[in-house]
């Protein structure tokens, strides 16, 4: 085999690595790749540059997605958009496979935001009613450590922030693809890439500018992602996870009342406080969804564990009066049913997307 052949065949393996998330970084994709093609040892100039994986990337993406990748593609450049509007005051600047256009199974968004203050980072965050995860890692470049500060924020699509001091928005990282300057895009400049590679989504884009106004259903999964990956004491909960035990009670209470969307999103939203405060799991999901959701959602949910008590028949005679005296009482048993019932390990589950989807539908045809 040729040694150009066999660098091709080297940047192909390593694209087919990283569009699968087998692999990450770009320095162990190409050298796994190496040790699978190459019969001998290859040396590191031989190997195929990043910019020839990323090319080889962009096949392996049109190969698997076709026209869905576009699409996507779109998508991901108006939630990033979404997003610096929201972080405005932080000059922010999309960079990465979104804005390049490079995107992969799994890709994520992301945005340099520039300030001295975490904390108000934070704060515009929370104001949002976006869940959030600061990570800071330590990075040593030429014998000189630095820590960079991250936020990780969930959704329809993962963001990764960046932070970096104020005075060093003019001055981009040096991409370690092409050893040039960072592509960036600020607010403006994303605004005409959508509006000139993605007309269809022009009016969105426009939406995307009303200040203050913020996807419900977004928020949702945004709570309901991190469940997966909270397990409970298999004795109560043997069906695995949180959200699969969400998903099943969603999926119970829609069989008895598939168009009651405050009892459904009950179902639903229960429990996404235990992804932040397991201690005290109802009150961090009020104060998660305030705002998000109706005040009966709310009452459901502030209420679903005193049902279980009615339940069991450990409810004190006072307690179950007062539940009794609300007109959301039966919607309240039916929830604690729903959620008793909900802890099989074998049942199948619909996907979050297509609750989404579902609940989405119900908000356009009934309001």
């Amino acid at each position: 085999m040729s040694q150009d052949k066999l660098r091709r065949r080297i940047a192909w393996e390593a694209a087919r690595l990283m569009y699968f998330r087998e692999e990450t970084e770009y320095y162990r994709a190409k050298t796994k790749a190496a040790r699978r093609i190459s019969r001998g040892d290859m040396r590191p100039g031989d190997l195929p540059t990043n910019r020839e994986i990323r090319e080889q990337i962009e096949a392996v993406a049109r190969a698997f997605e076709g026209e869905r990748r576009a699409i996507r593609l779109g998508e991901m450049r108006l939630e990033a958009l979404r997003m610096m509007r929201i972080l405005k005051d932080y000059q922010p600047h999309l960079v990465g496979s979104v804005l390049t256009g490079h995107i992969r199974r799994g890709s994520d968004i992301d945005i340099h935001v520039f300030s001295n203050s975490v904390e108000a980072i934070r704060s515009t965050l929370e104001e949002a009613g976006l869940p959030h995860e600061v990570v800071r890692k330590r990075v040593v470049k030429h014998g000189e450590e630095k820590t960079f500060v991250h936020f990780h924020v969930s959704g329809q699509f993962e963001f990764e922030l960046t932070v970096y001091p104020p005075e060093t928005v003019n001055r981009p990282p040096v991409s370690s693809i092409t050893g040039r300057p960072m592509e960036r895009a600020t607010i403006a400049e994303l605004e005409k890439i959508i509006a000139k590679e993605h007309p269809n989504l022009g009016h969105q884009a426009v939406d995307a500018e009303e200040p203050g106004v913020v996807d419900r259903f977004q928020v949702y999964e945004s709570l309901l992602l991190p469940l997966e990956h909270i397990h409970e004491n298999r004795k109560y909960h043997p069906e695995s996870d949180v959200l699969t035990h969400s998903l099943q009670v969603f999926s119970l209470a829609r069989a008895e009342s598939p168009y009651d969307e405050e009892l459904l999103l009950a179902a639903l939203l229960h429990d996404v406080g235990k992804g932040i405060d397991p201690k005290d799991h109802v009150a961090a999901a009020l104060e998660a969804l305030d705002g998000f959701i109706t005040d009966r959602t709310a009452w459901l949910i502030a209420h679903h564990m005193e049902a279980q008590q009615v339940l069991d028949g450990t409810a004190g005679q006072r307690m179950r009066r007062r539940l009794e005296n609300s007109e959301d009482y039966e919607s309240l048993m039916l929830l604690a049913k729903c959620d008793r019932a909900g802890r099989c390990p074998k049942a199948l589950v619909p996907e979050l997307d297509e609750v989404i989807d579902y609940l989405r539908g119900l908000e356009r045809d009934y309001g």
